[in-house]
């Protein structure tokens, strides 16, 4: 059960970083 729960806060954790670079270069391009 731990590893699973490690696993879905690893997905969430590179949702966000990927949303966060996306954000980055839409900043970037305005």
């Amino acid at each position: 059960m731990g590893t699973n729960y490690g696993k879905h806060d690893n997905l969430s954790f590179a949702l966000i970083i990927v949303l966060f670079i996306l954000l980055m270069i839409v900043g970037t391009r305005r």
